[in-house]
């Protein structure tokens, strides 16, 4: 469940008054409205390394390799699935799951595990973070191309328990089915994480109560003096100097007042630039070919843990084939020697329609309704846990993420949207990565920024 942005909904009803923030809070827990984790940092990732550093979630390196914050790193236990009428150790089924799918399961574990190091005819990893690391070798972009449930067709995948689990990653990453996805992106979420610390397993969970929020505000709390918040970027125009306008509406005041620049940076996903841009050209671009996922997380308060068969609760608790992703429990970081009062963060991808249809049918929901989509899949993880639930908080999005559908990643309407406008304003959203993950939203920034300087002639610095 990774970096959402876009749109805010707002819910109303009987457990409690909802208005989506970017970190919620409440006399339990801190908790996510949105993402809830990264993993380890890939270790030729200097730049995304330095930030880690400096926010002080790794403290030092031992042998070359990073020590990481124990308190980030996730405490175990981990992971569970509920399958076959019990909680399992791990995502990966395994619970009275059949021999010949087990063994399918393990092929193509190994097969992308084997993909890890792989690199192209340009001597750069097949798939790396950030995405435009990535190596432009035909013999994988190509797989781009085709959805990744054609392409595990093609390998001849056809393990109902396979393809959920890689359902529930597409899911969980990038927000739509198998059939939406990729198959370059299906590979990628497995074979580009390469991260190894000093003291965690490769690819270790870094977490917080308050989920990616906590990268948030590390990103804002040096530049807190100069962050204006309840302000709302309504058009932007060239003026007759060459300089930007940016017209800005304040929610507070309810004034309208000009911003004037030289070079402006928009971290706002396409379909709003595009409003904004209305008087700016553009290098052309279909915008229809950007895909973006709407999703629904819902923090519950409960004052009682539920009853379990099998292996306890978890940080990510997931049930197999149901619609929702499962929750996170916010308060596993935690060092309190009762936890009977938690909150689980329920994340559920609306993808079984088309996105427009989707958002709309999510526009019209009532609080309600939505509990009665949210309720019966917590009573399905946990009979008779309606009686302790204390409070549900829900927060609509209606453009979570991007979703990388076949052709997306390395097409040319991408491509297009990244350019600059006349070295006046620059672009950094993670619409053009082509996933939503924090790793992506970072470098966009980055890379936003170095256009930037070289705009002005400093190259030093890039």
């Amino acid at each position: 469940m990774h970096l959402v942005g876009g749109r805010r909904g707002y819910v109303f009803g009987q457990w409690g008054s909802v208005k989506c923030r970017d970190i919620g809070k409440n006399e339990t827990s801190s908790y996510p409205l949105g993402a809830h984790y990264i993993t380890l940092a890939n270790n030729h990732d200097k730049e995304l390394l330095d930030f880690l550093e400096e926010c002080k979630i790794i403290s030092h390196y031992e042998n070359g390799l990073p020590f990481y914050n124990e308190f980030a790193l996730c405490f175990e236990p981990e992971e569970r699935l509920l399958i076959n009428g019990q909680w399992q150790e791990g995502l990966i089924p395994e619970f009275g799951v059949p021999d010949t799918d087990k063994k399918q399961i393990q092929a193509f574990i190994k097969i992308v595990e084997a993909l890890k190091p792989v690199k192209g005819n340009d001597d750069k990893y097949a798939f790396d973070l950030p995405l435009a690391n990535s190596s432009a070798d035909i013999q994988f972009r190509k797989l781009d191309e085709i959805s990744f449930k054609d392409y595990l067709k093609n390998e001849g995948y056809d393990s109902d328990y396979l393809h959920w689990y890689l359902a529930y990653c597409c899911k969980d990453e990038y927000g739509q089915k198998l059939e939406n996805v990729s198959a370059w992106a299906g590979l990628h979420y497995f074979a580009s994480r390469k991260g190894k610390a000093a003291n965690a397993e490769d690819n270790a969970i870094i977490t917080w109560p308050e989920g990616n929020g906590y990268l948030m505000s590390s990103l804002a709390t040096p530049i807190k003096n100069h962050i204006k918040s309840a302000m709302m970027v309504y058009s932007l125009n060239e003026k007759p100097d060459g300089k930007i306008s940016v017209e800005v509406y304040d929610l507070k005041t309810q004034k309208t007042s000009s911003i004037i620049a030289e070079k402006v940076i928009l971290c706002a996903p396409q379909f709003v630039n595009n409003k904004l841009l209305v008087n700016w050209k553009r290098e052309e671009y279909d915008l229809t070919t950007f895909n973006y996922a709407p999703w629904v997380v819902a923090n519950i308060t409960v004052n009682a843990l539920p009853n379990n068969k099998g292996a306890g609760i978890c940080w990510d608790n997931v049930p197999y084939n149901t619609a929702s992703v499962g929750y996170v429990n916010a308060n596993h970081q935690s060092l309190k020697l009762s936890d009977d009062k938690m909150v689980f963060t329920y994340y559920l991808p609306l993808c079984e329609r088309n996105p427009k249809v989707e958002r709309i049918a999510a526009y019209s929901r009532t609080y309600e309704q939505w509990l009665d989509i949210i309720i019966p899949e917590m009573e399905f993880m946990h009979p008779n846990i309606t009686d302790s639930i204390e409070n549900i908080e829900i927060c609509v999005w209606g453009h979570g993420m991007i979703s990388p559908a076949p052709g997306f990643i390395w097409g040319k309407n991408k491509e297009n949207a990244l350019k600059p406008i006349d070295d006046k304003i620059f672009f950094a959203h993670t619409d053009l990565s082509g996933i939503s993950i924090f790793e992506e939203a970072f470098h966009q920034g980055i890379r936003a920024a170095k256009e930037v300087l070289l705009a002005y002639g400093n190259t030093k610095s890039v």
